[in-house]
Formats: structure tokens, C-alpha cells, sequence
């Protein structure tokens, strides 16, 4: 397979066969692996890598992944014209980190997994869960990334002007986080909210400026989002913690994707916004907030609609959502 060369010519992002390098069950919830291949010399962001998606394509069940050698800007049509069975799938993850470089550049990428139960309706025991649990150095992948110089997005960290900062996640916002802490400046101010399902899977090695305070919340067999709510609540208000806010499925938007230049439910979205720093209720604070789309949902409505944050101030993102199958 030729995709390192052909990409070269006629894309303007990686499409690329890598290989796993290293593979690792780091948590119980958590396999890191490390993916190599040439074409990841090119990778490269505008500024810090912080919470930057990539796609990843898993092999079908034959173990076979779809080849792009000679790809050009057609790639996606053709690709989404195969046969599901057959093309393999496609999914978002966050690259953990980047180490390496030139054509030792490998990408570090953390996988949410959990043991299959054989119920079929899981959002999270798709392709990424089967392939990561058995992922074992010399398996082959296709990674789309940014190609530095070019345009690519993937990108929702922007705080601006903000003088504090609020990061809030589960487990599948865990490695954004975990890149934004690492890429703050060492003057920065906030907090960030990290839920995992269970205490074995608090990282060690999530650091952060001194002036930002890092608080894990392991589940144990709790509601999802029931502690995370509470807290950052009681965090932004200063008072006890409440209860989370009660959502229906009804109220949720499948495509939950909410920033200060984007709105995935039509909202009017201002060609450029700034973080208000005076004269507005929590005047200065960025706030990004991802996970599963019902507890993000929740958040979103307690602090825009009882707090008072402005839209600007905040990036609301359904990184997923609790029984429909995860998608691209």
C-alpha cells in the first residue's frame, strides 16, 4: 500500500496506513496506543495540539482496511460508497500526544473501552472497543490528520481573552483535557471536572498550571453525570452542590455541538465573539464542557439559561450519546 506517497501529492491532510507501534491497557477503562508510518512526519497543527480530533478507520470484519493509494479529493464519496460491511469503520478520537519526529512522528492516542457484554446496544461497544481491546503492536489502522501547513480544524479550544477557564468531561473528553491542561500557558486560572467510571482510572499524569486545580470523579456504579453536575455547580456558584438537571430524550440534540462560532441546533452565531470580561454575570470565564450528549445537554441548560453565561463564553460538544450507536 502506497498511501504515504500518494497523499503527499494530492491532499492537503494525512489519509494514511499506520501501524501500532505500542499498545497498552494503561486503566480499566483506558487502552493507549502508539501509531507510526512516514506520512506522520507532515503532521503538524497552527498552533498547540491541544484538544485536536483525528479520524481513525478500523478494519472490516475481515480485518481488511480500505485502501486510498492514488486518493485524491474524491476520497470521501468513494470511501462512503462502499459497503459498510466492507469499508471498514470510521471514528473521532483525540491525539493524547506526539512524540517523535520526522518519519519516527507517532501519534499517542487513548481508547475508552469496557468489557463487552454481548447486549448490541452499547454505544460505546462499537469498532473502536472491540479493536482496542485485543490491539497488539503491528495491527494497521488509516488515520486522517492535519498536514501541517493546511487547513484542517479539529480544534474547538479557544478561550481568548478569559481570565479563568472551566474544563469539564467523561472519560471519552479525558485526553482532550488532558491536552488543553498540557498546552495552557503557566499563568493560567480555572478548574477542570474529570468523570471516569471507576477510581482505577484516574491518570497520574495529568498536569496543569499550579493555578489550575485538576478534581476526579469516579463514578463507582453512580448515575452518570450525577456528581459531575454537582460540582461544577457548586464550583461556578459557590454553594452546596444540587442535583443534576433532569433532561428528556426528547430535548436532545443528536448532533449536540455547541461553540462561540458554531451552533449544530441553527442558533445565531456572531461572526467573531469575545469572552465578556466585565459588566456580565461571570465576566471572564471560558468554559468547555464534552461527553455524553444528555449530561452535556444538562450543563449547557444550567449554566446558559439559569447562570446567565453568554453563548461566547462556552463550547458545548455530544461527544456521544447514551444508547445510539457512536458514529464518524
Amino acid at each position: 500500500m502506497t498511501v504515504e506517497n500518494a497523499y503527499v501529492a494530492t491532499l492537503p491532510l494525512i489519509l494514511s496506513e499506520v501501524e501500532v507501534v505500542r499498545a497498552e491497557r494503561v486503566t480499566p477503562s483506558f487502552v493507549r496506543v502508539e501509531l507510526g508510518g512516514d506520512a506522520l512526519a507532515e503532521f503538524g497543527t497552527p498552533g498547540p495540539v491541544l484538544d485536536q480530533r483525528i479520524k481513525i478507520i478500523f478494519p472490516n470484519a475481515a480485518g481488511n482496511l480500505p485502501s486510498f493509494a492514488n486518493a485524491d479529493e474524491s476520497w470521501w464519496t468513494s470511501w462512503i460508497e462502499i459497503p459498510e460491511d466492507e469499508r471498514g469503520s470510521m471514528r473521532t478520537y483525540t491525539v493524547r500526544d506526539v512524540v517523535g519526529e520526522g518519519t519516527d512522528t507517532r501519534l499517542v492516542v487513548d481508547i475508552v473501552v469496557h468489557e463487552s457484554e454481548g447486549h448490541g446496544d452499547d454505544p460505546l461497544d462499537g469498532a473502536g472497543n472491540t479493536w482496542a481491546l485485543q490491539a497488539a503492536p503491528g495491527q494497521r489502522l488509516v488515520v486522517m490528520a492535519p498536514r501541517r501547513g493546511h487547513e484542517f480544524g479539529g480544534i474547538e479550544w479557544s478561550p481568548g481573552a478569559a481570565s479563568r477557564l472551566l474544563l469539564v468531561g467523561d472519560e471519552t473528553a479525558v485526553p482532550a483535557i488532558r491536552g488543553v491542561l498540557r498546552d495552557l500557558p503557566a499563568d493560567a486560572t480555572g478548574a477542570a471536572f474529570l468523570e471516569v467510571p471507576v477510581d482505577g482510572d484516574v491518570l497520574d499524569d495529568v498536569a496543569a498550571p499550579a493555578g489550575v486545580s485538576v478534581t476526579w470523579l469516579p463514578r463507582n456504579g453512580r448515575a452518570r453525570g450525577e456528581e459531575l453536575h454537582a460540582e461544577v455547580l457548586a464550583h461556578l456558584t459557590g454553594s452546596a452542590p444540587t442535583e443534576a438537571v433532569e433532561v428528556t430524550d426528547e430535548e436532545i440534540d443528536p448532533d449536540l455541538w455547541e461553540t462561540p462560532v458554531y451552533s449544530s441546533s441553527g442558533e445565531q452565531v456572531a461572526a467573531a465573539t469575545a469572552v465578556p470580561t466585565d459588566g456580565a454575570p461571570f465576566a471572564g470565564l471560558y468554559a468547555w464542557i464534552a461527553g455524553e450528549s444528555k449530561v452535556v445537554t444538562g450543563l449547557r441548560r444550567k449554566l446558559v439559561n439559569d447562570l446567565g453565561l453568554d453563548r461566547s463564553q462556552v463550547a458545548f460538544m455530544g461527544y456521544w450519546r447514551q444508547g445510539v450507536s457512536m458514529r464518524s
